[in-house]
């Protein structure tokens, strides 16, 4: 049977979450971030785009670009909320969902065709779900595979749905920009370019030579990417590798105890995620980026697997501590809690005590839930008190 993925990508979902939740947003450039020489935009509303406003963008760039934007602040436990509602419409039409992030997944849909109709109906199916939940649109590619299906996804934005069956897939694909390839980047792109080639069409027929010039040993995957080619597998959440949380901050830090807070910070993120996913982690570690971008990255295995949020801060403060004492006066630039070795959570056991765990699951669940209903805030523990 041929393959049936959907990637569905959120339209400008920070933002369009805003200005459904603030009328007076409406139809207005809005981005999503932080002020400040060091802020970066986390999503740019359609309307402040027409400048050239883009994720990722600096937002002093940003707001050279465009002068009237609004800059809202992220508030990330909304955004949650509402990715909860999107991808439960997504696990009511398949088991088969690789989320990539809070607004984008993989959906393999192919077990789902009998009984819900056509790749296409499923889509429609998705997208006036998503509508009816939570107000916003997404945007829909239909495809044979992964890389053909994310590439389709984002051609008809905002609110788009784009089918490539498998005997259109060259048709569609070769007249698009090289930029078009995921994964390619926008330096890499600009080599790509400049040695003559803008297409994929292009791409896929450049000569053995050229390609392993411009890419070395990957120069015959890009080639099969170029041509829509891709038969990785949608891999389930539970099937992911690793996650994580991290931050840029506004100025460089050395102040071990403000370092600290941030990473205690960074841990109850990474640990939300966690628990959203149902997952369990066996590989803590954190990532350091210094004010020279040096980068480095410490890791610890632990036993038994763990989502309890204190077990995993106390290791990843002691894998920044160590290194502190290494690197005595650095000055950081970055900070993250990377977690990995994920398997599925199992369910405490009736017996089980609170030295197992009972307790710190409980205590986590509870704030969860407070901080869900009145936010971020509301309930901290002490050691996220400045």
């Amino acid at each position: 049977m041929i393959r049936a993925i959907l990637h569905v990508d959120m339209d400008a979902f920070f933002a369009s979450v805003e200005q459904h939740d603030r009328p007076e947003l409406a139809g207005k450039p809005v981005v999503v971030g932080h002020p400040g020489a060091r802020g970066v935009v986390a999503a740019a509303s359609y309307e402040v785009r027409r400048f050239g406003v883009r994720s990722a963008m600096p937002m002093s760039t940003a707001l050279r670009l465009c002068s009237a934007a609004i800059c809202v602040p992220p508030r990330m436990t909304r955004y949650r909320d509402v990715s909860r509602q999107v991808f439960a419409v997504f696990h009511e039409i398949t088991p088969l969902v690789q989320g990539l992030s809070l607004d984008e997944a993989f959906l393999d849909v192919t077990g789902s065709i009998e009984l819900l109709g056509t790749p296409p109906a499923i889509a429609r199916r998705i997208k006036d779900e998503i509508r009816s939940r939570t107000g916003l649109t997404a945007s829909v590619g239909v495809a044979t595979n992964k890389l053909v299906a994310k590439i389709a996804s984002d051609l008809e934005k905002p609110d788009g749905l784009t089918v490539v069956p498998a005997e259109r897939i060259r048709e569609v694909l070769d007249p698009l920009s090289v930029r078009r390839l995921p994964g390619l980047g926008r330096k890499l792109g600009e080599k790509v370019e400049a040695a003559g080639l803008r297409t994929l069409g292009q791409l896929r027929g450049a000569p053995d030579a050229l390609l392993w010039q411009l890419f070395g040993r990957d120069a015959s995957g890009v080639r099969e990417r170029a041509a829509g080619v891709d038969e990785r597998p949608v891999l389930t959440d539970l099937e992911e590798k690793s996650l994580s949380a991290e931050d840029t901050f506004a100025r460089d830090l050395q102040d071990p105890r403000a370092l600290d807070t941030h990473l205690c910070r960074l841990a109850q993120t990474a640990c939300q995620r966690l628990r959203h996913k149902g997952l369990m982690t066996a590989r803590i570690g954190v990532k350091i980026r210094c004010h020279d971008f040096t980068t480095f990255t410490r890791q610890q295995a632990i036993a038994p697997p763990t989502q309890a949020e204190r077990a995993i801060r106390d290791v990843a403060r002691d894998l920044l501590r160590r290194w502190l004492t290494e690197h005595r006066g650095a000055k950081l630039r970055l900070l993250g809690v990377m977690l990995g070795g994920l398997s599925p959570a199992r369910q405490m056991g009736l017996f089980e005590t609170a030295e197992r765990g009972g307790d710190e699951a409980r205590l986590d669940s509870a704030l969860e839930q407070v901080r869900a209903r009145f936010g971020d805030a509301a309930l901290r523990r002490g050691n996220l008190l400045k």
